[in-house]
């Protein structure tokens, strides 16, 4: 395996928005992509992602290389990239090796680790509610309401989509419309809770991609798409947050 990429903002980015819900990571290298599916230590999140061979500006896969490997430690190296690097991954003898390349020549051997064997699965999950909307303006939403809780509601009716929060003193309220950049479909009026600490986390993808892509239903989990068209794919599903109140 050998692996080269020129543009270096995805994956590192990626990887450390992925490190804040995840410790420990298996990778997949397939012919198509470098990918990875896992769960948070609280099985409360998933995260899915996807950097497409596409992007890279080398991609040789003989078979299919599994990377099992602690995502500090990779996000670690990753904090070393200089803009004009390029990063090639190789998996040499048991370890990660990555390779910086730019004015000079850096090079870091990772050690694999033992990670639960058990391959993840996506969960084949039907949504009411589907929203497309700038990413910028979901993560300001959701930084607007850990002002006032530890928790977010979200609501959608097809001609509205609101994300409130509200304390015992304390209330706070995003509204969105339709309009050339929002997009609202939903079959009747859909409302979930979720916990504003994983969103938070979630909604760094922003940094990513342009849009984001919200589905939820009635009391049901949440999935968040961001991509970019070719060269990468992140998404997040949370399970919705259940109170007494």
């Amino acid at each position: 395996m050998k692996l080269t990429l020129s543009d270096t903002k995805y994956i590192k980015d990626s990887t450390s928005i992925i490190s804040e819900l995840v410790t420990e990571a298996r990778f997949k290298v397939t012919k198509e992509a470098f990918e990875l599916v896992a769960m948070d230590p609280a099985n409360v999140a998933m995260v899915i992602f996807k950097l497409f061979s596409s992007s890279f500006v080398e991609f040789e896969v003989k078979e299919e290389v599994d990377i099992a490997i602690n995502l500090n430690d990779l996000k670690q190296v990753f904090r070393r990239i200089k803009p004009s690097d390029t990063l090639t991954l190789e998996d040499a003898d048991g370890k990660l090796k990555l390779t910086l390349k730019g004015a000079q020549k850096r090079t870091f051997h990772l050690p694999m680790i033992d990670v639960e064997a058990r391959e993840q699965k996506i969960p084949e999950l039907t949504f009411s509610a589907t929203i497309v909307c700038p990413a910028g303006q979901l993560a300001d939403a959701i930084e607007d309401m850990d002002i006032v809780g530890e928790s977010v509601v979200f609501e959608a009716d097809g001609k509205t989509f609101e994300v409130s929060s509200a304390s015992e003193l304390t209330k706070a309220q995003v509204t969105m419309t339709p309009d050339s950049n929002t997009k609202i479909v939903a079959d009747e009026k859909q409302k979930a809770k979720y916990s504003i600490e994983y969103l938070k986390k979630m909604v760094a993808g922003s940094k990513l991609a342009d849009n984001v892509q919200v589905q939820f239903s009635k009391d049901y989990p949440i999935k968040l798409e961001y991509k970019v068209l070719n060269v990468m794919f992140l998404a997040f599903i949370l399970a919705p947050r259940v109170d007494n109140d």
